[in-house]
């Protein structure tokens, strides 16, 4: 069973700055929630309740959001305000929150491996927040695990000319929408990219994952690359790429966090 989910949430969000100079990209709100609520509630419906965030400095937005507010609660417990509360308090209840401080921000899967405190000896989900997702991806995820017992990375389709911003895999499809992978590359060159199938922020890691980020040395940019330790994983072992059901937004990017925006007030709010 998957019971404990990672959040790297260190990075500077640069994309997003003034902004983010001193709010977090996973708290900009998409219409009334932030994005890190989105992830947790995708967390809860796959029944995963031990959640545990990978921060850095100027993160404490975080820490605020998943603890009550008594002040607050008191202010608005007998108008109609009170109710928007009720799913967050809910998160509050239901979730044990753990945190760690990423040091120097040395890569995604630096940022991993940082979480090993948080995560044990356990197979572990891996949710990026500005990869908004509906669908329940993980709960489809953590039904695929169940099966084959090994990492799995959530992947989609992207237009050829933007492979270059994704880890992108080749592999065999052994069922519909499903490939044993048996390469990756991380931001490859465009006429390079050994498909158009690309990783989103959406995972569930084995832990020998760890022993193989240790011995990752840094690629692109100095960075400690997963993509690396995956593509370890997949030829000593074994690992799923799957096409998943649903709806990703790229809210790392100012058109997708927009389109995720109004995507969510129509439904939500018309």
């Amino acid at each position: 069973m998957i019971k404990k989910a990672l959040f790297p949430a260190a990075g500077y969000g640069t994309r997003f700055l003034p902004a983010t100079k001193s709010v977090p990209k996973e708290m900009l709100p998409v219409v009334n929630k932030p994005l890190i609520h989105y992830g947790i509630k995708e967390c809860m419906n796959a029944g995963i309740f031990e959640i545990g965030f990978v921060t850095g400095r100027n993160k404490r937005a975080i820490e605020d959001y998943l603890d009550f507010s008594p002040e607050l609660e008191e202010k608005v417990k007998d108008s109609s305000k009170a109710k928007l509360l009720h799913e967050t308090n809910d998160m509050i209840k239901k979730c044990t929150f753990t945190y760690v401080r990423q040091k120097e921000m040395l890569g995604l899967g630096h940022a991993v491996l940082t979480g090993e405190p948080l995560i044990g000896n356990n197979p572990f989900a891996v949710i990026l927040a500005d990869d908004l997702c509906e669908g329940d991806v993980m709960s489809q995820m953590v039904k695929l695990y169940n099966k084959f017992r090994c990492t799995i990375v959530a992947i989609e389709e992207v237009p050829k000319e933007e492979v270059n911003k994704y880890g992108v895999i080749k592999g065999k499809q052994i069922e519909d929408g499903i490939y044993m992978v048996d390469d990756m590359v991380e931001k490859p060159e465009i006429d390079k990219a050994p498909s158009n199938l690309a990783i989103i922020g959406r995972y569930i890691l084995t832990p020998d994952i760890f022993d193989l980020l240790r011995d990752t040395k840094p690629g692109k940019g100095g960075e400690i690359q997963l993509t690396d330790a995956l593509l370890k994983q997949a030829k000593e072992g074994m690992v799923i790429a799957y096409k998943f059901k649903g709806k990703r937004f790229d809210c790392g990017s100012v058109t997708g966090f927009i389109e995720a925006t109004n995507y969510f007030y129509e439904k939500e709010f018309k």
